[in-house]
């Protein structure tokens, strides 16, 4: 069986279940919260969730006022139930003409408690919505093509 063959058939035993993804975007999102490289994990729940609501499997319930505007400017955010749990996105200009704005975020509301691993959410919404992981650069090495010069060194014939 070849490495190929090997991922097929992981891939095969992921539910993707409406309870597995909703907690698998839990579990990202919160992880996203405090990751030094938010971008991609923020990426992957938007994705999920706007394939889920294309599915039927999740539903854009309204609009909410976001709790940190940005420059001291109110702004709203999309609040989106999907099984148990309910999630916010940025919204669209569809949004603000179809959607009702409920107000303030209500405190009362939480997601239910969630035993789900890092690796394992990750792994199956990336399988879900077929994105790929951009891969981590070493900040630390320099382009093979470009060649380093010292700003002092002068060319043959300049001295």
């Amino acid at each position: 069986m070849n490495s190929n063959d090997k991922r097929h058939k992981k891939e095969h035993h992921l539910d993707f279940s409406i309870d597995n993804l909703s907690k698998a975007i839990f579990v990202i999102n919160k992880h996203a919260k405090t990751a030094t490289n938010p971008k991609f994990l923020y990426e992957l729940k938007k994705k999920s969730l706007e394939k889920l609501i294309k599915q039927g499997k999740a539903e854009k319930m309204g609009l909410h006022f976001s709790r940190n505007p940005k420059l001291s400017r109110q702004t709203s955010t999309v609040l989106i139930s999907c099984g148990d749990y309910l999630f916010h996105l940025p919204p669209t200009k569809d949004d603000f003409q179809s959607l009702p704005h409920l107000g303030d975020l209500d405190d009362q509301q939480r997601n239910p408690k969630t035993y789900f691993s890092f690796k394992q959410a990750k792994t199956l919404l990336i399988a879900y919505t077929g994105m790929k992981e951009p891969q981590p650069t070493n900040p630390y090495v320099t382009p093979t093509t470009k060649k380093l010069i010292s700003p002092f060194a002068k060319r043959y014939g300049e001295r």
